[in-house]
């Protein structure tokens, strides 16, 4: 093993980049998301439009930063450019926290659609847990033999998966209820408690959004490529976000959608039968495999880039002969596989679960978020690197959109996810102690 960095060979071009973001973006997480936003009826339409406006400017930021500095770490590497390394690193570990945070949530997701296809499943609650462990650890080993090869895998993930859900997102319009919709805000909640219950789970469909800018090291051409591929990434998923999502609501009712564990099977079974049903189900599953590639992708590539600047613990920047960051890979799939051994066998205990680790990932996101928001603008105020690249009459009302929404996602999170938030953030402080003292180490060796 070594602590250099990896390879510098670039294995990653335009449509493999476009793919990791559409990849993490439309992941199980979007596929379970009409049963979790059942209950809110029209108004989950508009937060999707609202979180894709949000998305689509948090794109930009992104595809800005990544003009600025395209290095590995993504928002990592943003935060430490314009607050230091201990900003940077407690960034780099909310991060990273909510990809492997959020990596149960998807494994949920692929376990909800194989009971679809398998409904005996349903029955044995121990065998989804193993199924859902599995998934995490194969695409772990996938990662593990190196950036180029996990690359391959989304790229031919993504490119099978779009189809199916492009057609039930367009076609399915013809069969939509729009009776549906006649009540605006069916939930107890006034409409902007409603609206801001909502913005975590949609949010959390986008995440994944700056996925392209975090292996920027290994893209080829990135200062070009990144922000192409983050827009059109951006554009395509909130489409079919929308889309899907008002063609589910619309076919199923809500008392059925609730308690659903495959929404899309089960709204594509309503239109067109079992084998569309089993069409969309196996879409999904590859989907989520896919979303679990990209983000196991990520979750080591992240703390890597930190530790390569002496803002993670050093293990985190070993990496193999492949280049790929074994040790960074291993401990987060490890973590995953923690959060995962709870009950995932479908129905109301996973929406439970699935809402919980939502708000969690989502929290600890935005985060992140919320601080490259403002280091584009302190970059910009600061006439560096930036002032080449934007002007200010595009700037301010993109950069600020993204910064309120992400704030505002935050606060839509809810006290219980802050909390947990909070108490992860807390335990970075001993393991920035652990760095600080590695690094003296380091210091006094040479």
């Amino acid at each position: 093993m070594t602590t250099t960095t990896p390879t510098t060979t670039k294995s990653l071009g335009l449509w493999t980049c476009t793919a990791l973001i559409i990849g993490n973006m439309i992941g199980s997480g979007f596929f379970i998301a009409p049963a979790a936003l059942a209950p809110y009826g029209t108004v989950a339409i508009i937060g999707w439009g609202i979180m894709a406006l949000a998305a689509v400017c948090l794109g930009i930021v992104f595809a800005r930063l990544a003009r600025i500095a395209p290095t590995t770490g993504g928002p990592y590497a943003y935060t430490q450019l314009g607050f230091g390394r201990f900003t940077g690193f407690l960034v780099a570990w909310g991060y990273w926290i909510s990809i492997w945070a959020s990596l149960p949530a998807m494994s949920a997701g692929l376990v909800g659609y194989l009971n679809s296809l398998f409904p005996v499943l349903k029955t044995m609650p121990g065998i989804n847990v193993l199924i859902g462990l599995g998934a995490i650890w194969l695409i772990a080993s996938i990662n593990i033999k190196g950036v180029k090869e996990a690359g391959i895998f989304q790229a031919a993930t993504v490119y099978t998966k779009l189809i199916p859900f492009i057609g039930i997102s367009v076609f399915g319009l013809f069969w939509v209820d729009w009776s549906h919709f006649a009540i605006l805000n069916p939930s107890d909640k006034p409409f902007f408690s409603a609206l801001a219950a909502t913005a975590p789970l949609t949010m959390f469909a986008f995440l994944g959004i700056e996925s392209a800018t975090v292996p920027a090291g290994d893209v080829e051409d990135a200062d070009k490529t990144i922000p192409k591929a983050t827009i059109l990434g951006t554009l395509v998923s909130s489409l079919v976000y929308i889309l899907g999502t008002t063609v589910v609501l619309g076919v199923l009712p809500k008392e059925v959608l609730i308690n659903s564990s495959a929404p899309f099977a089960d709204a594509a079974h309503a239109m067109w039968g079992q084998t569309a049903a089993t069409v969309i189900s196996v879409a999904a599953i590859i989907s989520s495999l896919g979303a679990i590639n990209g983000w196991t992708l990520l979750m080591g590539q992240v703390p890597m880039a930190a530790a390569l600047d002496g803002a993670m613990p050093k293990i985190f920047a070993k990496v193999n002969a492949a280049g790929s960051p074994k040790y960074g890979i291993l401990i987060s799939a490890t973590l995953s596989s923690l959060l995962l051994l709870i009950d995932v066998s479908g129905g109301k205990a996973m929406a439970a679960f699935y809402n919980l680790i939502v708000d969690l990932s989502t929290d600890a996101a935005m985060i992140p978020y919320v601080f490259c928001c403002a280091v584009e603008g302190i970059l910009f105020v600061k006439k560096d690197k930036l002032s080449k690249v934007l002007k200010i009459k595009p700037y301010i009302p993109v950069g600020t959109v993204a910064f309120v929404f992400s704030v505002a996602t935050i606060y839509g999170s809810g006290p219980t996810a802050g909390m947990w938030s909070l108490l992860l953030l807390m335990l970075a402080i001993p393991v920035w102690l652990l760095i600080e003292k590695e690094n003296r180490e380091s210091s006094d060796a040479r």
